[in-house]
């Protein structure tokens, strides 16, 4: 069973935190059928949606992935690089301990979900805004003991180290060159995002297909013509929150 952990919309989402793009103003009510559409996708792929009530008082609470990283033996429970944001964890906590042993992070670590990118027994962390080496540092002693090692990615001009490359599985990886050192990542076969579509590196593989955003039509292509089954969603309006498809929703294959 594939459990899919999201959260509605919260009202204040125009208050959101901006990073690395120009803020626009966001039509919440198209940022909220955008993210209906996207849960009705997981339910296609089979998954069991938890969804959780929109946060008043926490604008990017949508996006759940920055609260948690979720392995088979346990889940890790972050401390958001945005004061505003950890808040977050508290709600997450109590709808995945029923289901998963959790850990946590602490002070003075700082770690958004969106950094961390796991392949196999190999974590990679986005050394970002939002996540330091102390995160690396504790992630290294809670998990070394299951077998995975942490490494730290520099970035270049995006928020986090998921805007740069994600994985499709653990020996396919869809990667924006510019962003990152590739070299870290030569073990793996890398597809690359079209030029034209610099943002297009996030993908969300569920089961065997991959909800992928319906804005970057070449870099689908691409994907496609490696045999990959796209499941498309528009996501225009949640990415002018700095989100993508990865961000809302936390994934718990039991």
């Amino acid at each position: 069973m594939v459990i899919a952990i999201t959260r509605d919309v919260s009202p204040r989402f125009n208050d959101c935190e901006i990073t690395h793009i120009e803020r626009t103003p966001i039509n919440l009510e198209v940022a909220r059928a955008q993210h209906r559409a996207y849960v009705e996708a997981l339910k296609r792929l089979s998954c069991d949606v938890m969804e959780l009530p929109a946060e008043a008082d926490l604008p990017d609470s949508v996006f759940v992935e920055d609260t948690a990283f979720i392995l088979p033996e346990v889940a890790v429970i972050t401390r958001p690089g945005a004061d505003t944001r950890k808040p977050e964890t508290e709600s997450i906590i109590r709808a995945l301990s029923p289901h998963i042993k959790i850990v946590r992070i602490h002070e003075p670590a700082t770690l958004d979900g969106g950094d961390v990118l796991v392949v196999g027994r190999k974590i990679f962390v986005g050394l970002s805004t939002r996540s330091n080496q102390s995160a690396i540092d504790q992630l290294n002693e809670l998990l070394g003991g299951y077998g995975y090692s942490v490494t730290g990615v520099d970035l270049r001009d995006c928020l986090h180290l998921k805007t740069a490359v994600t994985r499709i599985d653990d020996t396919t990886l869809l990667i924006n060159r510019n962003w990152i050192n590739a070299k870290l990542f030569e073990e793996f076969d890398l597809i690359d995002v079209d030029p034209s579509e610099p943002m297009a590196a996030n993908c969300l593989p569920v089961g065997d297909a991959i909800i992928y955003p319906t804005s970057f039509p070449r870099t689908r292509a691409k994907l496609e013509e490696r045999g990959h089954r796209i499941v498309s969603v528009q996501v225009d309006e949640l990415a002018k929150a700095e989100g993508a498809v990865t961000c809302c929703s936390l994934i718990l294959d039991r």
